[in-house]
């Protein structure tokens, strides 16, 4: 888990491709932030041109009653040959300036051997490094299977809109095989390939214990206070052996025992090493499993947001008359996310009190996990072209992530593969996000072998 290992030889990235992902992260494609809607936009054209340089003699941007996603297809010289999907997004994460201390947000800079910028990991720059696997991998006019490009412009936001386009572009978007593209390395020296992503519900819970915020010389004592009895149930949430407490929750996961997505012999993770690379204190979580097992083959449920009170105002005095929680569950198989949101609202029906109002709103914006099917043929390929351009043996792992991976799996009928080139240490969702050079050189060759190993071995066993 550390990238703390020798890195496979090669030739540097070109530095036509770092200048394009530093013309692209200079893009503020906010999406959470209405006032960036014309940037984004402005990124889906970005992207759409570079599909065009790249050889796409089809490349359009999709609107949607939200912001916009880009289209891309390349069809190979046979039309029999099989379609690959790749999904991602071009949409980032809000960023706080103040935080960053290498440079600014959308000021992209090259440093050590990482491009630092938001957005140059998650996932711009893993959307290049599949374009210029395409471009290595074209030897004459078209690939040897036909590309397609599915790249969203509203995942950092829940995707709503991503089932209207799956929906209204069926035809267009029909794959044999689906990559997902949102995802990370094990490290830059140990190659393994992700083949189970966890799901998630998220939801907003919110207590009032009043009409109106109280001074608390006249009601403190008696008054029911929504900020402490919000704590309550936050920390009802998990018993004391960190297992999730809503009722039924854990009854379709199955019994702790081999895994295959749990991490094989000499890829454990170092808790060290985990620690230091992520920034956190200290590892917690569901006692009697690894931290491996936590991260990738157990459900979760964490607290995103607490809020209680008006902001900018001094709190000295004040009873807050509501107070607010934002929660993420993430799933593992064989759970569901729409019975994980009926278990939400049973949990909290079981935990009221008199003397509040409770609210608790899921958006269906949510994702069920997903498993690739073992000894399928497209991951056997991906695991050649993976194998190939590290020159070592490629493992299975896990992404304690979520990715709408079952959803495209459904809507395309098709199994979908995970690879990216995003690394543990490259700051997601944080001050001085960067990718590293290296983990995209390796991810065009890996790319570039997949390509080329897919159509040729249609019928090995599965």
């Amino acid at each position: 888990m550390s990238p703390r290992v020798p890195r496979p030889p090669g030739p540097p990235v070109p530095a036509e491709m770092l200048d394009e992902l530093a013309e692209w992260v200079a893009i503020p494609s906010v999406s959470c932030d209405p006032e960036r809607a014309p940037d984004v936009a402005r990124s889906a054209r970005w992207l759409t041109d570079a599909l065009r340089r790249t050889g796409f003699p089809y490349a359009t941007t999709w609107e949607t009653r939200g912001l916009p996603a880009v289209h891309g297809c390349w069809p190979a010289a046979d039309p029999d040959a099989p379609v690959l999907l790749v999904y991602s997004h071009h949409d980032v994460h809000a960023a706080d300036p103040g935080e960053w201390t290498v440079t600014a947000p959308f000021r992209p800079l090259l440093l050590d051997g990482r491009c630092y910028g938001r957005g140059a990991s998650d996932a711009k720059g893993q959307i290049l490094a599949h374009l210029w696997a395409l471009r290595a991998h074209v030897t004459g006019a078209a690939p040897a299977v036909t590309v397609k490009y599915l790249i969203e412009g509203e995942e950092e936001t829940g995707s709503a809109h991503l089932a209207d386009l799956l929906a209204d572009h069926a035809g267009e978007l029909a794959a044999d095989v689906v990559m997902v593209s949102d995802t990370m390395l094990w490290s830059l020296g140990r190659p393994a390939v992700c083949t189970a992503v966890r799901g998630s519900v998220t939801a907003t819970l919110t207590v009032r214990g009043a009409h109106r915020d109280l001074h608390s010389g006249a009601v403190s004592g008696a008054a029911s206070n929504a900020a402490a009895e919000l704590c309550r149930l936050v920390a009802a949430l998990h018993d004391r052996r960190g297992r999730i407490t809503l009722p039924g929750f854990y009854d379709p996961v199955a019994a702790p025992g081999p895994d295959p997505a749990a991490p094989p012999d000499g890829l454990a993770v170092d808790e060290g090493a985990w620690l230091a690379d992520t920034g956190t204190f200290g590892a917690g979580g569901e006692a009697g499993f690894t931290l491996a097992e936590r991260l990738w083959t157990r459900p979760s449920a964490e607290v995103a947001r607490l809020t209680a009170g008006p902001a900018g105002r001094p709190a000295l005095g004040l009873l807050p008359a509501r107070a607010t929680a934002e929660l993420l569950v993430r799933l593992v198989p064989e759970q569901r996310a729409d019975q994980v949101a009926g278990q939400l609202r049973a949990w909290l029906a079981a935990h009221r009190r008199p003397g509040y109002h409770y609210r608790l709103d899921v958006p269906p914006t949510r994702s069920d996990p997903y498993r690739t099917p073992p000894g399928h043929p497209a991951l056997a390929a991906l695991d050649r072209g993976v194998g190939h351009a590290y020159g070592a043996p490629v493992r299975h792992i896990g992404n304690g992530g979520a990715a709408p991976a079952a959803q495209l799996a459904r809507a395309c009928g098709a199994p979908v593969l995970f690879f990216g080139t995003g690394l543990p240490t490259d700051r997601w969702h944080g001050p001085d996000e960067r990718t590293d050079t290296d983990a995209l050189r390796l991810g065009i060759g890996a790319l570039a072998r997949f390509l080329h190993e897919l159509p040729v071995r249609p019928d090995a066993p599965g």
